[in-house]
């Protein structure tokens, strides 16, 4: 997999395979994604991102290239985590990104040292921890104003997307069996 645009791009990251398998987000789906972000007013270079579940680490690694200040990337697999460490110092950004093996859940509920403006979160497939995970964010403050967040889920995914009290719903499309959805912090 290679970094689609910025300092970095054409730079590849290595990956992992898991039992549940790992899904990387596809080139085509994180150009979209970026285009989107950038078009509602992202300015990377003001950007601290939190990647939750953060598999390969793809999206944050994206946003650093694209010039974000700091990256948070947790992932709870040993594996992949210290894949996504070994990634961040192959492209000469380990200073810029904090890894943590740890549940992306139970990290999202502890209080953040920064709030960040740009959250991607990417659970397994079938296992319906969006909620959960969105909450935590919200009760703890992880999100300054004007963040967004992003979450990358199955296309059938049941959701009420307008549930999420001071989260107004941007983006609700699906990507074939992927389904990208956007909300802003006011």
């Amino acid at each position: 997999m290679k970094i689609i645009a910025g300092a970095l791009k054409g730079r590849t990251l290595k990956t992992l395979t898991g039992p549940a398998g790992y899904r990387p987000a596809m080139g085509k789906v994180r150009e979209s994604l970026f285009s989107l972000l950038e078009a509602r007013g992202v300015i990377w270079a003001e950007s601290v991102v939190l990647d939750l579940f953060a598999g390969s680490g793809s999206l944050a690694f994206e946003a650093v290239s694209r010039g974000a200040k700091k990256a948070y990337l947790v992932e709870k697999d040993a594996k992949a985590s210290a894949c996504i460490a070994a990634n961040a110092a192959n492209l000469g950004i380990s200073g810029q990104c904090l890894v943590a093996a740890e549940d992306a859940i139970k990290f999202a509920g502890k209080k953040p040292t920064e709030q960040v403006s740009v959250v991607f979160i990417d659970p397994p497939y079938a296992e319906n921890l969006l909620p959960q995970t969105l909450k935590n964010l919200l009760r703890r403050e992880w999100l300054e104003d004007g963040a967004f967040v992003v979450a990358e889920v199955e296309k059938h995914l049941r959701i009420n997307t307008e549930g999420f009290e001071g989260l107004t719903l941007e983006l609700d499309r699906n990507y074939g069996s992927t389904r990208i959805i956007i909300w802003y912090k006011e």
